[in-house]
């Protein structure tokens, strides 16, 4: 296989088999048990490990275990139950103000639709993306900031920004693995293809990474 005559096409042929060979079943890593939950964990892993997430949410659940009970919880509660995670002012927060969107616009329920998704205070389109992924299983790609690096190190997108990238991955993966694939890019971008030391030597990819290709 030369390395510089490959289309996008031929790299998703390429990659998604591999993909699928190295992770047939992948979950996240977050730990909840319905959707309210995955929501407010997704919410807190922002710019944070979900290893400190899964650290603060068990009681943070135990205390406010859906939207109707932490819209009645006060900011301060809150802020001492997630402290150690990154922003937990601003965080604590978006927790309290989207709990009571939703007791308030979406009868309790954790809305399906991206867009109503994206209303919630701390709710951006990767956030939506992951709860509409997992939990509705919607054929969407949540774009972070590992979905990024690995996608452009393997030519499957050159986009410059994260809705660039999604547009791109969602164009030649098909539906119906989109909601695997968002985790096999996170995953193999967080434990492989890490930002600053990669295991290049031992990748399946280095035919057609361009990193490693240094092209």
């Amino acid at each position: 296989m030369k390395k510089n005559v490959l289309s996008r096409k031929e790299r998703f042929e390429f990659a998604l088999p591999i993909f699928e060979e190295m992770m047939p079943e992948p979950v996240s890593e977050l730990n909840f048990s319905s959707p309210f939950q995955l929501l407010i964990a997704v919410i807190l892993s922002a710019q944070c490990t979900d290893k400190r997430v899964n650290m603060v949410t068990p009681e943070l659940f135990l205390r406010y275990p859906d939207a109707k009970a932490m819209a009645k919880a006060s900011l301060e509660d809150i802020y001492e139950l997630i402290k150690s995670i990154s922003y937990p002012n601003n965080k604590a927060a978006h927790l309290l103000g989207a709990a009571q969107k939703i007791e308030k616009d979406f009868g309790g329920e954790v809305p399906s639709e991206i867009e109503d998704l994206m209303t919630l205070p701390g709710v951006g389109r990767k956030t939506a993306n992951v709860v509409a992924s997992i939990i509705y299983n919607k054929a969407v790609i949540a774009v972070d900031t590992h979905v990024f690096r690995v996608a452009h190190r393997l030519g499957l997108s050159n986009g410059k920004t994260p809705e660039k990238v999604e547009k791109d991955l969602e164009k030649y993966i098909p539906e119906k693995i989109r909601p695997k694939a968002h985790h096999w890019l996170i995953l193999f971008g967080r434990y492989h293809c890490k930002a600053l030391k990669p295991a290049c030597e031992n990748c399946n990819f280095k035919k057609i990474c361009k990193y490693f290709l240094d092209i």
